[in-house]
């Protein structure tokens, strides 16, 4: 029936194309973004699911951070460490000559002068062992923290305290082979010292690979995750792309129809002439 009140066939063909614009619009975005979910209007499930991973990923990035930071701050005490070792080899040597009784002064002096700079040059390296206000081997603190996981987690590193006098490095602040029997007994706190800092050594490099295994455990927990993200809201970008090209013919088409819709109005007058 044709109507000049009511054009049902144009009315229709606007509905069908305002429909084929939204569509066209939606791969368009798509194609725009990347994304199939953009928003949570996209699909609100699995919006909601991304951004928890997503928010597990930002955790495990402060969480690495802080694991970096205690990975140096380790590193620190060991370098540190290693440094001091070789002093106790060098200071051992000298209460070890120090200790002949054939000595003249002027020899036992020279010994001695050796012997009290390795010292201070020990206290030296453990006062300047430092990274970001941390020192691990001066006894001013027994426990380091390092975050481990996005809950909250941690690794806890124990420091070792290489301080002259200390439970390790057991030689005395004022330690001196200015005689054969204080040569005797400075020898034998060095050679413990020796033994006890190798210990503590180990210790503190067992807990930087602690710290290095669980630094990269998260990096690759955060690589499955973000995979994840991707199944989970990423476009297919080849599939889009042939929508769009059909999509945009269907609309061509549309506005054809509509056209020819609006003007079947016309065939009303052809009957009146």
């Amino acid at each position: 029936m044709l109507s000049v009140n009511t054009n049902m066939g144009a009315l229709v063909a606007l509905q069908n194309l305002n429909r084929t614009n939204v569509e066209l619009n939606e791969v368009q975005n798509r194609i725009n973004t990347g994304r199939a979910v953009n928003s949570a209007k996209d699909d609100g499930a699995t919006f909601a699911i991304a951004k928890g991973m997503e928010s597990i990923i930002s955790a495990n990035v402060v969480a690495q951070q802080s694991l970096n930071r205690g990975i140096s701050t380790v590193d620190v005490a060991i370098a540190a460490g290693e440094s001091i070792g070789d002093l106790l080899n060098e200071m051992k040597a000298k209460a070890l000559a120090a200790t002949d009784t054939t000595l003249t002064a002027t020899q036992r002096n020279a010994f001695n002068a050796d012997f009290v700079a390795l010292r201070t040059q020990l206290a030296n390296v453990v006062s300047n062992a430092s990274f970001n206000g941390v020192n691990l081997i001066n006894g001013s603190t027994t426990t380091y923290r390092a975050l481990s996981n996005a809950t909250g987690g941690t690794i806890n590193v124990s420091a070792q305290n290489f301080s002259l006098g200390g439970a390790n490095v057991t030689v005395l602040a004022t330690e001196t082979v200015t005689s054969s029997s204080l040569a005797t007994a400075a020898l034998a706190r060095v050679s413990a010292s020796i033994i006890n800092l190798n210990q503590g050594l180990a210790n503190l490099g067992t807990a930087s690979k602690s710290l290095g295994v669980q630094r990269d455990f998260l990096g690759k927990i955060s690589d499955s995750l973000e995979g994840g993200i991707s199944n989970l809201v990423d476009a297919d970008l080849a599939r889009e792309s042939a929508r769009l090209q059909s999509l945009q013919v269907k609309q061509q088409l549309g506005a054809q129809a509509l056209s020819i819709a609006n003007s079947s109005a016309g065939v009303i007058l052809s009957f009146f002439r």
